[in-house]
């Protein structure tokens, strides 16, 4: 494919196993520069129900077995990998990202699929030694790992294709039915992975049932309301803002729910590092997917007596990165997904300026950059209550926060509502052990940044960054419910 935004993608809806439409439809847009790229249906209510309904019904009426469940996700991960150049260019062409950048996703999520097939495999129970209490020596426990139903797998816009991988892999892994949700901005490559999932069924020797994963697109309240109210969903994976995982919680009753939400994530240079090293991955850390990232830098900390130079060595790797087209080879940072996106960001930036902070490089934003483009910013001299630093900023925006000491640092890398993940430089074995057990967030990374994330492993926060893990395995276990089954002494009769 040349290097152009995918254009002429109008795609429908996977229902009962069945690509369908709908009355209204709407515009998927390239961030970059506006152009239409294709459109989706917007699914009314009924259309959710019949899906839920479909999948509940395949749910029921499969036989699959673990191995069948296997080369289904292994013929979705080769069928996604030979579609890879496809799917990546959509993927930029929908949520702005550079392509080197949506290459590299697409390729996680062929992973992420072998991870998941794999795990179809590995449901293990375990024994249960009953001689362990007085008077049941005689008795034979063991458990068992059984699928809990019907999977609502509900994706954001910022990794759309392997955030959908990473409910929709382990919940099919585990023997449940899904019904996928894509943002609905960037819906295109969640709908090109359920294209590549009903090829696979056509093509493994076993009998899948339609409607054994179904997608719907369009709005998120219509939808999300329809699945929780709809008492044959089991279990809800959600990936997006604090305010909408804290209404799915209030209202999901007795589902199951997996919530991967919001972060205001630290990341600390401490003096024994290698200053330069750091800060490299500490920008690339708070500007990838021009910072749209969960998980990504959002708060830099660094000890008074390294200040200057750190903020140099900051400055210099921002500087180094290059703003423009994500179609563009080279490209490092480019537009943000939509207006509401990057008026935030615009806003938490002027606030924070106003309020004292010192923008040390960049600053810049739209104009000839790009209706949505902001370049990556590194600012100095901020404080504890600057828009920038205690919220949530979702873009390329550096903020470099000076503490006295190290107890400072964990002070302020606490200073927050949220607790995804964490970074840490240092070279001090006893400084990192404090971080590991101090920081109060879901993960603490030492010599890397708060961004770290391998697929496979667990991944989720803690207070307002959600509830549950992600990652093929710990997924798979809330996809799934623990039976123990007892045999004990029978009756001769």
């Amino acid at each position: 494919m040349s290097q152009q935004v995918a254009t002429s993608l109008d795609r429908q809806m996977l229902v009962g196993g069945n690509w369908i439409g709908a009355q209204e439809r709407t515009d998927v847009i390239h961030p970059y520069d506006g152009q239409l790229v294709g459109s989706v249906p917007m699914a009314s209510e009924e259309t959710v129900v019949e899906a839920i309904d479909a999948a509940a019904e395949a749910f029921h009426a499969t036989d699959l077995s673990a191995y069948q469940r296997y080369e289904l996700l292994s013929e979705t991960a080769r069928l996604v990998e030979e579609r890879a150049d496809e799917i990546a260019h959509i993927l930029t062409s929908e949520q702005g990202k550079p392509l080197t950048e949506a290459r590299g996703e697409v390729d996680r999520a062929v992973q992420t699929l072998d991870l998941s097939a794999e795990q179809a495999k590995r449901l293990f129970g375990e024994f249960v030694p009953m001689d362990a209490q007085k008077g049941f020596a005689r008795d034979h426990c063991f458990t068992q790992r059984e699928p809990m139903g019907v999977v609502a797998a509900i994706t954001p816009f910022n990794f759309p294709l392997n955030l959908m991988v990473h409910k929709i892999g382990p919940a099919l892994a585990a023997g449940n039915s899904v019904v996928g949700k894509p943002a609905t901005n960037t819906p295109l490559s969640a709908i090109a992975l359920f294209e590549c999932l009903d090829d696979a069924a056509d093509a493994i020797d076993a009998t899948v049932p339609d409607g054994l994963f179904n997608i719907v697109t369009g709005s998120g309240s219509t939808i999300g309301d329809v699945i929780l109210d709809h008492d044959a969903i089991e279990a809800i994976s959600f990936t997006g803002s604090t305010p909408v995982g804290k209404y799915l919680a209030n209202n999901s009753g007795m589902k199951e729910v997996t919530l991967e939400l919001g972060g205001n994530d630290p990341t600390i240079i401490w003096s024994d590092t290698d200053i330069e090293a750091a800060a490299a991955q500490v920008v690339g850390g708070a500007c990838s997917n021009a910072g749209q990232v969960c998980n990504s830098v959002e708060r830099v900390i660094v000890p008074e007596e390294i200040e200057a130079e750190a903020i140099e060595a900051i400055v210099e790797a921002a500087e180094a990165l290059s703003v423009g087209d994500p179609l563009e080879p080279g490209t490092d940072v480019a537009s943000m997904v939509d207006d509401e996106q990057f008026e935030n960001l615009v806003d938490l930036f002027e606030e924070s300026v106003e309020a004292g902070a010192t923008v040390e490089c960049g600053g810049n934003y739209g104009g000839d950059l790009g209706p949505r483009t902001f370049e990556p910013t590194v600012l100095s001299d901020v404080t504890p209550d600057m828009p920038a630093v205690k919220e949530e900023t979702f873009g390329p925006l550096v903020p470099v926060v000076v503490v006295e000491d190290f107890d400072a640092a964990i002070e302020e890398a606490n200073n927050t509502n949220y607790g995804l993940e964490a970074g840490l430089f240092t070279q001090d074995i006893d400084r990192a052990k404090r971080a590991a057990d101090e920081i109060d967030a879901g993960g603490v990374n030492i010599n890397t940044v708060s961004g770290f994330r391998t697929d496979h492993m667990p991944y989720g926060g803690f207070k307002d960054s959600g509830v549950g893990k992600e990652g093929i395995k710990y997924a798979v276990e809330h996809f799934s419910r623990e039976k123990l089954v007892g045999f004990h002494q029978g009756f001769n009769g």
